[in-house]
């Protein structure tokens, strides 16, 4: 099952390529399934797709998703309310709240995982807000066992007796219940974004703006771990036009072409830009779609992070981390424990050290050509000694 994250800058089209694609594909007889929210209106969303010719298509709806989890909560809490004198909301009266929608698509993600496909297409949300979901799993999963340790269910039998010894009650059966499920549910989204067989697809109009927002979104891929797909120049104009207004336009666009395949070649090494024609209008119909389908590249690893030994020459060890498109104002680099805090631009990731660098303090770090190299020198104090 291949798994495509169709995102980039607001108003470049996504939701249409991200449909275009999913019809392509189906055509060719795959089981495709199109998530969406379906932002974009138009005759060929609302109708659907022509009996048999198109994905499978599933929407969004992050106000049901609210009202049905916050019942859920309700009911399990309801002797704790009861308890405080509240008086539980009914249906009728919840309108959800801001960032419920991450969650719906959560929960989207981790029912499709369960499915049988060939091909899931999923219409994300525009940069930065697509990358914050995507890195929400790894997340939501590392507050879930700081504040809940699985290891500590193990004493649920002790907990009265514990809760008498300390004289303050002790956490609800239902509320590790909770946190177990939830981790079951965020460790199968994170299992689909991290797989091999998902990459990203970027979706921008040719201009400044868009040059600029694909930059930093390549080093949030990296940050994350997750593979590029395909750029995709969406609404292409014609390279040469009598119109000497339209030929400008089309002029100045395809100078910001050459800056997207430039940029896309260098950093990805064997990357590809797609373009994608103006239709001259809005698509109306199925047929107007499949003329923007841009088919689902072959599978590419994510960049990878790796660790040279140099401490025969330089009394240190390297890890190298791709992030191509950072820019050396926006990184961080804090050293916590046993994990390394990294920080590009508006991405964040806190991740474990691997084994050897733990016994190591970190003593400088650089970037150079898209690869930041974080020097660590071992600890004399916790590095095995040879003879």
């Amino acid at each position: 099952m291949r798994t495509l994250l169709v995102t980039g800058p607001g108003g470049a089209g996504l939701t249409t390529l991200a449909a275009a694609t999913a019809l392509g594909s189906a055509r060719q007889g795959q089981r495709v399934l199109l998530l969406t929210a379906g932002r974009a209106p138009g005759e060929w969303f609302q109708d659907s797709f022509p009996d048999g010719d198109g994905p499978v298509v599933r929407r969004i709806d992050s106000g049901a998703y609210f009202r049905a989890e916050m019942l859920v909560f309700q009911e399990r809490a309801a002797t704790a309310l009861g308890l405080l004198g509240a008086t539980p909301l009914a249906e009728e009266e919840l309108t959800e709240l801001p960032g419920s929608d991450r969650f719906a698509l959560l929960r989207a993600l981790r029912d499709a995982a369960a499915g049988d496909w060939d091909l899931i297409v999923v219409d994300l949300p525009p940069l930065p807000d697509a990358l914050a979901v995507l890195a929400l799993p790894a997340q939501l999963r590392r507050y879930l066992r700081r504040l809940l340790p699985p290891e500590r269910q193990a004493a649920r039998a002790l907990r009265p007796m514990l809760a008498q010894l300390a004289g303050v009650p002790m956490p609800a059966e239902w509320l590790y219940e909770t946190a177990g499920r939830w981790d079951g549910e965020l460790a199968a989204v994170q299992a689909l974004v991290e797989a091999p067989t998902t990459s990203v697809r970027l979706v921008a109009e040719p201009g400044p703006a868009a040059t600029a927002a694909l930059r930093t979104a390549r080093a949030g891929l990296a940050l994350y771990g997750l593979a590029i797909d395909t750029v995709v120049a969406n609404r292409i104009l014609p390279a040469a036009s009598a119109d000497p207004w339209l030929s400008g336009l089309g002029a100045e666009q395809q100078d910001h072409l050459k800056a997207l395949y430039a940029d896309h070649e260098v950093h990805e090494g064997r990357g590809e830009v797609h373009e994608v024609p103006h239709l001259g209008r809005a698509p109306r119909s199925a047929d107007d779609l499949a003329l923007l389908a841009v088919p689902p590249g072959d599978p590419r690893p994510a960049p990878e992070w790796t660790v040279e030994d140099r401490r025969d020459p330089d009394g240190v060890l390297v890890w190298r981390i791709p992030l191509p498109g950072a820019r050396k104002p926006d990184l961080g680099l804090v050293r916590r424990g046993d994990e390394l805090v990294l920080t590009v631009g508006p991405f964040r990731r806190i991740v474990t050290l691997p084994s050897a660098l733990r016994r190591c303090t970190v003593s400088g770090a650089g970037l150079a050509d898209g690869v930041l190299s974080v020097r660590f020198t071992p600890d004399p104090g916790l590095w095995p000694r040879t003879r």
